[in-house]
């Protein structure tokens, strides 16, 4: 059974940083995109990042371009997702998601329960 389960979330203030993590179990990864989603009060998921096995492809939404970057240790199963210059627009629950290919609109084979993020301003 696959599971997938993020760490990390919290509440900071607008221009700090957070550090997500996901811990990926149940099934090889390899061949797998790795990434993130968000879904934020009243509004529908979204893409936010991924990252290949071979990490040779990572994608980012525009909203996040520049300030979120992507990691993933392949040894350990894990994604990790550092945000920095956080923003009250970021506020949103993160899942941790995994799939044959993750961008915009890709719809992920598995979710992680999501963990909360607040920025206040």
């Amino acid at each position: 059974q696959v599971e997938l389960v993020e760490s990390g979330g919290g509440l900071v203030q607008t221009g700090e940083s957070l550090r997500l993590s996901c811990a990926a179990s149940g099934r090889t990864f390899s061949n797998y995109f790795l990434g993130w989603f968000r879904q934020a009060p009243g509004k529908e998921r979204e893409f936010v990042a991924s990252k290949s096995w071979s990490g040779s492809m990572t994608y980012y939404a525009d909203s996040v371009n520049g300030r979120f970057t992507i990691s993933r240790d392949n040894a350990k199963n894990m994604v990790f997702l550092q945000m920095n210059s956080l923003k009250p627009e970021d506020t949103a629950v993160y899942y941790c998601v995994a799939g044959l290919l993750l961008r915009q609109r890709s719809v992920p084979g598995y979710w992680g329960q999501g963990t909360q993020v607040t920025v206040s301003s």
